[in-house]
């Protein structure tokens, strides 16, 4: 398999906060891409990896244009990204929205009320936009 489009066990030590990543994107979301914001160790799960989306088109009838184009914050494993990551396009800091989704995140995940994601990222896009379209 092409490296571009598969990572390896051995690269997931290579992913740190600020790299900003291309990824298997959903149909017409070519630039849409995936920021590492903060990664974390834990005694049970290794390492968690907490992402935003970016430039993403995710139908929400909820928002004034019926858009989010920002997806701030998922706790997501190391298999997520092997199976998502395809190109490291850059680095930049941390969206600075992901910060409260992230707190709300960790009181619930201390609690043991939240866990992380381990399906590729274009997966977790579909079921937040597949949650919304079901709250309108």
């Amino acid at each position: 398999m092409n490296a571009k489009h598969h990572l390896t066990q051995s690269m997931s030590t290579a992913f740190v906060a600020g790299q900003l990543w291309q990824y298997h994107t959903r149909p017409g979301e070519e630039d849409s891409c995936v920021l590492i914001n903060l990664v974390e160790e834990d005694p049970l799960l290794g390492r968690i990896y907490h992402i935003s989306v970016l430039n993403v088109q995710i139908c929400n009838p909820l928002t004034p244009d019926g858009v989010n184009t920002e997806l701030p914050h998922f706790p997501v494993s190391a298999q997520t990204l092997q199976n998502s990551l395809t190109q490291l396009i850059g680095i930049r800091e941390q969206l600075p929205a992901y910060r409260e989704d992230y707190e709300i995140w960790r009181e619930a995940f201390d609690e043991g009320k939240a866990g992380i994601l381990s399906v590729p990222v274009s997966e977790i896009i579909g079921i937040i936009e597949q949650s919304l379209r079901q709250q309108h």
